[in-house]
């Protein structure tokens, strides 16, 4: 099997480049055109934007806010808003990239994009937080729209963010716009079974992956790098599929028990606590630590940049489900796959909230609701079907399942592209 070798000059820690490391390759084995190519590694359209704030102690803050459209080869583009002081703007095109490619993946009309505002929510109020997303709104409405750009929620914002920018932008355009964001309280138009959807993707890719490896369907060792939307739904569900969750994670540390986590229990101390520090029966373990703990599946679900070089020779894992985005940079992929871990990643793994996500745009746009089990349904056949299109390219390109998702995904955008032909 060919061996995942990221180029020369790769910087682990820049996650645009880790995205065209995997995106080389994999227009490599599909010899792809080089103009088709040069379309696909550029973003289609960026937009950085200043965003006055007043503070609640009446002085005035500037924060810098970005919107990346990386595609809209497939579709509008469609992708989430985070709040943190780590965005950048190579972040945000990464995270547009893979988008694009994630849409692609699972075969939904969408391309990719991604918004993000440098800035520490926790260190801001409701008021600031609102008033912060109603002027980046307003700065981003050119570019963003139901037929345009579809927006949802991200690392640190929520229904309550998509509210406010839902309703920033109707203002303005004079007519209640439901269908301009995804990730919405159900009563404003939101989806049911929305906030379970990426948690309840991951325990699907799980389930196909350990069946596709031959490996026990009840009783594996889970380790859990998250609690939160991700991280903490996707314990729930492989809790109640029947596997043994032995470690689980926050920003301030993990949790080690090797017996299994009682995660409804873990979950409700999350909750009264706001941390998971000090739950009962566990032991701690630095986050760090927790990555290379033994066990059979390992769904890292926090953020990106979290396996490299200098710690993949120690996963201990046989399955690698990446519920966060670019947890795995591309020189640990080479590594893992020599060791062979099976990496079932973050385009296919973590797709089941932009599945719901183009569930909730097709809602609002026909007026017709779907029941919950409903939603959960049409999502896990979409997932169950895009894990065995991964599965037979893999075994079509003789490559790794990772980059057997990037050709599908760019094989897809390509079609589209070769097809729609070059305006001039």
């Amino acid at each position: 099997m060919a061996q995942a070798t990221s180029p020369p000059n790769t910087s682990e820690s820049n996650p645009y480049l880790q995205m065209r490391a995997r995106l080389d390759l994999a227009s490599k084995l599909l010899q792809l055109d080089p103009g088709v190519y040069d379309i696909l590694s550029t973003p289609f359209q960026e937009l950085t934007v200043s965003v006055p704030v007043k503070m609640d102690n009446g002085s005035l803050r500037v924060f810098t806010g970005y919107r990346v459209q990386h595609s809209i080869a497939r579709g509008p583009a469609k992708g989430g808003i985070r709040y943190s002081p780590e965005v950048s703007l190579d972040e945000v095109r990464a995270l547009s990239a893979w988008m694009t490619w994630k849409c692609a993946v699972v075969n939904v009309p969408f391309g990719g994009g991604k918004g993000g505002i440098i800035c520490d929510p926790r260190r801001m109020s409701q008021g600031e937080l609102e008033r912060m997303t109603r002027r980046y709104t307003a700065n981003i409405l050119d570019i963003i729209g139901p037929e345009r750009d579809v927006p949802a929620p991200d690392m640190n914002t929520g229904e309550r963010t998509m509210a406010w920018l839902m309703d920033t932008y109707s203002m303005h355009t004079r007519a209640t716009t439901t269908a301009i964001v995804t990730g919405k309280p159900v009563g404003l138009g939101g989806s049911l079974g929305r906030r379970e959807a990426t948690g309840l993707g991951v325990a699907f890719t799980a389930r196909e992956a350990l069946k596709h490896l031959g490996m026990p369907d009840q009783g594996c060792s889970v380790v859990v790098q998250g609690s939160g939307n991700v991280g903490g739904l996707a314990a729930q569900f492989l809790h109640e599929m029947g596997h043994k969750i032995v470690a689980m994670s926050d920003m301030y540390g993990g949790i080690h028990c090797e017996a299994g986590l009682d995660i409804p229990a873990v979950l409700q101390w999350l909750k009264d606590k706001g941390r998971l520090e000090g739950f009962p029966g566990s032991i701690a373990v630095e986050n760090a630590a927790l990555l290379t703990l033994p066990c059979d599946v390992l769904v890292p679900a926090a953020t990106e940049n979290q396996i490299t070089s200098t710690n993949a020779e120690d996963i201990k894992a046989k399955v690698i489900v990446e519920g966060a985005n670019g947890p795995t940079s591309a020189a640990a992929d080479a590594i893992l796959e020599r060791r062979g871990v099976f990496v079932a990643p973050d385009i296919l793994a973590n797709a089941g909230g932009v599945t719901v996500s183009y569930f909730e745009w097709v809602q609002n746009r026909m007026g017709y609701f779907w029941e919950k089990q409903d939603v959960f349904d049409r999502m896990e056949r979409i997932m169950v079907d895009s894990f065995r299109d991964v599965v037979q390219a893999a075994e079509k390109y003789q490559t790794s399942a990772r980059i057997a998702a990037y050709c599908l995904s760019v094989e897809r955008v390509a079609y589209c592209l070769t097809m729609r032909g070059i305006y001039a």
